[in-house]
């Protein structure tokens, strides 16, 4: 059976929504290592506001503004001063006729509607300071201009108030964000559990770093558990027997343990596709994509979790998680999805006319270079730094066509 590349994406999203939605909740502390980049499992609210009380801009003098009205140049305005207020006081109060030192952050003294920055009295700079319970303070200031009420003042409250939504469930936390919930008092925040993968490969033909003969490096392995921690999955690497009643003992034991289960390989025409053999009768549902490289595609839903069945060749793999899971996973992990650009083709390129093809490319000095469509050449694929779609109906790109790109490999 063949289908399109939207039905198969259709189909993948509809199977893998309720494993999605089903990952449950896990708290960390807000200073957590872990927090950065996971997301929020449910709408969070500001515990204090922010700021979350009420404090000075500047290092300067906190006055009534009243008292400064009359304030110039030629008739200034001199205040003794009261106590100083600085950052984690406890708030104090100013005396009617007097002037606090108040350095940055701190709270507004009881009484005081503006602040003065210290460099706008005379002298541009304190004398010596007394803070609350240290002795008596004593010294002048000296203004020359009015101050007006709530003058580089931070009200509580006027970035974000009590008991406002900092972010709602689905929120990825950025540093910035991670900042905002911080402030307003959140010290354990709930995040969606990281979603648990087993990625197993198969075939005889795959060894070591030193293979048999007859044998290959497993290279996809590394290269998609890579990719796919990239978008927070908690993923562990497997090699499966390349026999259908073993695989399929594996896969029972496997689905306890993890939310999903991808394989790689053993799904195409050949007479040795173990994963199409294991998975056929166990609701297993295999079908061409009318795409190139990775038309052969597969998926079935067992009791407790969901497999994805991806060709085996390294190219097809990729981009078949690229082009299947990872856009299900930015969705997951509130990422933007990546946006094309448009370059003009270095060659004339042909596709098969029936189906969706994917080339990898090089974008060098504005122009697009496609590379050998080889499903095999690992090579190629490293050193590709653009994906060119050609839809389905093109059968030829012409040299010096705008075509669309999507960056890869960055």
């Amino acid at each position: 059976m063949s289908c399109t590349l939207k039905n198969h994406r259709a189909e993948l999203a509809e199977l893998l929504g309720p494993v999605f939605s089903n990952l449950g909740t896990q708290l960390l502390a807000v200073t957590s290592t872990e927090l950065c980049d996971r997301v929020t499992s449910e709408d969070l609210f500001a515990a204090l506001p922010i700021p979350a009380f009420t404090n000075s801009q500047m290092d300067g003098y906190a006055a009534r503004s009243a008292e400064l009205a009359s304030a110039s140049a030629d008739c200034p305005v001199i205040l003794p001063l009261g106590f100083t207020a600085a950052a984690g006081d406890r708030r104090i109060t100013l005396l009617p006729g007097s002037v606090s030192p108040v350095m940055t952050g701190a709270m507004i003294p009881e009484g005081a509607d503006t602040i003065i920055p210290v460099e706008e009295s005379s002298t541009g700079s304190f004398p010596d300071l007394v803070r609350a319970h240290q002795g008596t303070p004593s010294g002048q200031a000296e203004f020359t201009a009015p101050s007006k009420p709530g003058r580089f003042i931070r009200e509580a409250g006027e970035d974000l108030g009590a008991g406002a939504l900092v972010g709602p469930a689905g929120t990825r936390l950025t540093p910035t964000m991670i900042a905002a919930l911080a402030s307003s008092g959140l010290s354990e925040i709930p995040v969606r559990r990281t979603l648990k993968v087993a990625l197993c490969t198969t075939g005889d033909e795959l060894g070591g770093p030193n293979p048999a003969e007859g044998q290959i490096p497993d290279a996809n392995s590394p290269m998609l558990a890579a990719l796919l921690r990239r978008y927070g999955v908690d993923v562990r690497t497997l090699q499966l027997p390349d026999a259908p009643d073993r695989f399929a003992v594996a896969i029972d034991q496997l689905q306890e343990q993890v939310d999903l289960i991808l394989t790689v390989g053993g799904i195409s025409a050949g007479a040795y596709e173990v994963v199409r053999q294991a998975l056929a009768g166990r609701g297993g549902n295999f079908h061409h994509v009318a795409i190139q490289p990775g038309g052969p595609q597969g998926f079935a839903r067992l009791e407790h979790s969901v497999v994805l069945c991806f060709p085996g060749n390294p190219v097809s793999a990729l981009l078949s998680v690229e082009l299947f899971l990872t856009p299900l996973l930015r969705v997951l992990n509130g990422l933007p999805e990546p946006q094309p650009e448009h370059y003009p083709l270095a060659q004339t390129v042909s596709s098969p006319e029936h189906k969706h093809q994917m080339r990898r490319a090089l974008l060098r000095e504005g122009q697009v270079t496609i590379l050998d469509p080889g499903s095999h050449l690992v090579h190629d694929l490293a050193r590709a730094d653009a994906l060119v779609h050609i839809p389905v109906g093109v059968s030829e790109l012409t040299a010096g066509q705008s075509v669309e790109i999507w960056r890869m490999n960055v």
